[in-house]
């Protein structure tokens, strides 16, 4: 395999004070929490979550302060990291719980097309079908490592052997051959075992600092985000290990290292919405024989679909050698090597979201697009008619159930009205715009707000210029193809009119039976 003289060129520009040689291609190794946000790890001053590992990586290298989903999901978040394009680019892989086009090829996909051997363990793309090429199953993040279990903490806390698994892959890698590797852990993602962070992990409720204005401050929330915290922590704990072996291999000082989260926490008015505890994420890069002056912050606004054109870049495969559509995201090379990446001013991000899980009538999902410029977050709700978090009679089922759920949900019927059930669950106006320095909970929409009318519409109208430039199907009156995309099985069509027809043949266990709200 032929080595790009441009790659050389970078590592020799990035190698300042060390000796100047060729360099063999970097490993990669890419490390993904299941549901965990923004800014709750160490290295970004949170006291109640310990993450040793997080830390490592971000004193190491560079930690991100301003890192974005497009898409605040599971699957349509993972296929924005694997394809390099928003989520609107992407057809069917834009919606949760569907197929991955055979069009869109994975950055893993391409590395190994060009030298790398490739593997993952834990959580891969998903939910949904990744399709078959030659009929064999595609492998999105390459070859599974998955058959090592272990005891586990709790009992919903994944059985895998992330950190074993991945000492079985590195035994596999032949001599001399780069590597990448996925380590999709699922943790925080729920169920949770209620009250494993005081009973497990050694916490005590007020060590929360602040809980977020969206929710009620009380014992069962509080209980809740330590729950979540507990299982952030073993995410980190499997981190370490595979740091350690790495070292210990002599392996780490020419790996790529990325920690980040899919999504944000599964909790109300975060995951599957577009506020900032939804889409901002936690995210370092670490890479000892690369990074120039490692331990710096950067704050330049930086989206997930920066990923695959960054690795890319960093294994030496050029644009012209690759086999993939066409990338929107743009290298974060810059960044490590002078700690700046945007030209002319440019420096935002766009985020958005289609159909999530089923639940509305007529297999609908809930559009949104949004951007991110200046610290102001602005929001346009396409169809204000339609429940945010998914129909009430369904169970708000893109809400995971939760005792915070719970109580806001019981709040509202013993009550008969609730502010934090209006955040999490009520409908909403057109646009939105947020001050997110002053208000990171976006709770006070300044779009009515004369003075902010003027930012109002130039973001609005930057954003509808950047989805027009993108072939965005919303931006040219096709946005409906989205629900109309099938779901990976025939089960889950027409989900809403089946339920209120009384078959419960359809298992919607991420949501608690009170969840479904009875007329």
């Amino acid at each position: 395999m032929k080595l790009n003289i441009a790659f050389l060129i970078i590592l020799l520009g990035l190698t300042s004070g060390k000796e100047e040689k060729p360099q063999a291609r970097p490993n990669i190794l890419f490390c993904i929490a299941d549901d965990a946000s923004f800014p709750y790890m160490g290295a970004y001053g949170c006291s109640w979550v310990k993450t040793p590992a997080f830390d490592k990586v971000a004193s190491s290298g560079v930690l991100f302060t301003n890192a974005y989903t497009p898409n605040a999901k599971c699957a349509p978040s993972r296929a924005c990291i694997l394809t390099g394009r928003n989520s609107w680019q992407l057809e069917e892989a834009g919606n949760h719980v569907g197929n991955f086009p055979k069009k869109f090829t994975s950055y893993v996909e391409e590395l190994k097309d060009h030298g790398y051997f490739v593997g993952y363990t834990g959580k891969s793309w998903e939910p949904g079908n990744p399709g078959t090429i030659n009929g064999k199953r595609r492998e999105l993040t390459g070859r599974a490592y998955n058959q090592v279990k272990k005891e586990k903490p709790t009992r919903w806390i994944s059985a895998t052997d992330y950190s074993t698994n991945f000492d079985h892959f590195l035994n596999d890698v032949p001599d001399g051959r780069p590597w990448c590797f996925w380590y999709g852990g699922r943790e925080p993602h729920r169920r949770y075992e209620f009250g494993s962070g005081i009973k497990k992990g050694g916490k005590t409720l007020d060590m929360i600092d602040e809980v977020p204005g969206f929710w009620p401050d009380n014992d069962t929330v509080r209980t809740d985000m330590l729950d979540y915290a507990f299982e952030v922590e073993y995410f980190d704990s499997q981190l370490l290990q595979i740091l350690n072996k790495l070292e210990e291999t002599g392996q780490l000082e020419n790996t790529v290292v990325v920690v980040t989260s899919d999504n944000g926490m599964p909790f109300p008015r975060c995951k599957a919405q577009e506020y900032e505890m939804s889409n901002h994420m936690p995210f370092a890069i670490m890479w000892p024989d690369g990074i120039k002056n490692p331990g710096r912050v950067s704050d330049e606004y930086v989206s997930f679909i920066d990923i695959s054109p960054t690795f890319l870049e960093v294994a030496g495969v050029s644009e012209s050698e690759r086999g993939m559509q066409k990338i929107t995201g743009r290298s974060l090379l810059p960044i490590l090597k002078d700690n700046k990446l945007s030209q002319g001013g440019e420096n935002f991000v766009l985020i958005g979201r289609e159909r999530h899980d089923f639940g509305r009538p007529n297999n609908q999902g809930y559009p949104i697009r949004g951007i991110i410029e200046d610290e102001m977050l602005y929001l346009y709700n396409f169809k204000t008619e339609l429940w945010p978090a998914g129909n009430p009679e369904t169970g708000y089922l893109d809400c995971d159930g939760s005792p915070t759920k719970t109580f806001i949900l019981n709040e509202r019927r013993e009550n008969g009205q609730s502010k934090y059930w209006q955040l999490a669950f009520g409908k909403r106006q057109q646009e939105e715009l947020y001050n997110l320095k002053e208000d990171p909970y976006c709770l006070d929409n300044l779009c009515n707000v004369v003075d902010f009318e003027q930012v109002k519409e130039k973001l609005k109208n930057k954003l509808f210029e950047q989805l027009k430039n993108q072939e965005d199907p919303r931006m040219f009156g096709n946005g409906d193809v989205f629900d109309n995309y099938p779901f990976q099985s025939d089960k889950f069509w027409n989900f809403y009119e089946k339920y209120m027809n009384g078959d419960r043949s359809v298992n919607t266990g991420w949501v608690n039976v009170t969840d479904f709200e009875i007329k």
